[in-house]
């Protein structure tokens, strides 16, 4: 039982460090490329951040451990709206950007439903899958020009700016590079690892893989995202750390849940308590952005206590509904 702990513990680590040198290598780049911090909060830091989960639910569909691979994914989205949003708002009162009210929010709520309305017959097939990662690679393009466009640049004079740039910028770019190939490689063996020591610790504690993928996992690959947020919120960067939340739901439905059901033998099965409840929740949990965004387009500290409450209250739910089965 300590190996299995010990294992899932250094997985979580290798996971966290893989996950801190893409985000900065990939934010680096994408500074350098001209896209502003709200579209860097949106895509990079967000997509970079949500690798863990992309790791661990691809590793945990190929596995064929479907409960763990979608648990991950509903988790992780109720924690990053409850506890990270609930978190940053209380170090400091979050301004929501105009471009989210416009449309990332409307994207996110969106997306929020498409696992339950792909998972009514039992299974996120594998049609399913591709259909969402073609709408990843679409948001991705969108939010990338929608920012260019804000911000009054185009990749063509991008990249006029970096040509005459001296040589020591392209040694910048070579770490940067350097710092995602290692980000990647200690995503995909700490994804193992925790993967590995998540279903030995549920088998012994009689725990189910559902719960341990909503909980422990989900905490655990969201870790990333909480560091980011609270410290864009420490310095300032609300953008980032709004962003951040926004894109990183966005990108764990199409881009993790669409991997994982593509990979998966038969796509992803949904349990009917899953139905039933946990996907529910995560459409509700979306949209209670909606009118707290739109409030004084900030989230003050008060709202960010009642996430952080109503999370604590899902998570003992969990745990109860858990021993009582």
């Amino acid at each position: 039982m300590w190996l299995t702990l010990g294992l899932f513990l250094l997985g979580l680590v290798l996971l966290v460090a893989g996950a801190e040198a893409l985000v900065r290598g990939a934010a680096r780049l994408a500074a350098a490329a001209g896209m502003s911090s709200l579209v860097i909060g949106l895509t990079v830091v967000a997509f970079g951040t949500s690798a863990p989960e992309l790791a661990v639910s691809v590793g945990a569909s190929l596995a064929n451990q479907a409960d763990l691979a979608l648990g991950n994914v509903v988790g992780s989205n109720i924690f990053n709206v409850l506890l990270i949003l609930g978190v940053s708002a209380c170090i400091t009162p979050l301004i929501v950007h105009a471009q989210l009210l416009r449309a990332d929010l409307w994207i996110m709520l969106g997306v929020s439903a498409l696992p339950l309305l792909m998972g009514l017959d039992g299974r996120i097939s594998r049609t399913d899958g591709l259909i969402l990662l073609a709408g990843i690679a679409g948001y991705t393009g969108w939010s990338i020009q929608a920012g260019r466009r804000a911000a009054g640049t185009t990749l063509h004079s991008g990249e006029a700016a970096t040509a005459g740039e001296p040589t020591h910028k392209h040694g910048a770019l070579l770490s940067s590079l350097g710092l995602v190939v290692l980000g990647l490689a200690l995503l995909v063996i700490g994804a193992r690892w925790l993967v590995a020591g998540a279903v030995e610790i549920a088998s012994a504690l009689g725990v189910s893989e559902w719960v341990i993928g909503l909980t422990i996992v989900a905490a655990g690959t969201s870790l990333p995202e909480v560091a980011t947020s609270v410290v864009a919120a420490v310095r300032g960067e609300r953008d980032i750390a709004v962003g951040n939340v926004v894109g990183s739901n966005i990108f764990n439905i199409l881009a993790v849940l669409g991997a994982a059901a593509a990979v998966g033998d038969g796509g992803v099965h949904v349990s009917p308590a899953a139905l039933r409840f946990d996907l529910p929740v995560m459409l509700l949990v979306a949209a209670a952005c909606l009118p707290i965004f739109f409030t004084g387009r900030r989230v003050d500290r008060w709202e960010g206590a009642a996430f952080l409450g109503a999370y604590v209250a899902y998570t003992a739910y969990l745990l109860s509904r858990s021993a009582a089965a």
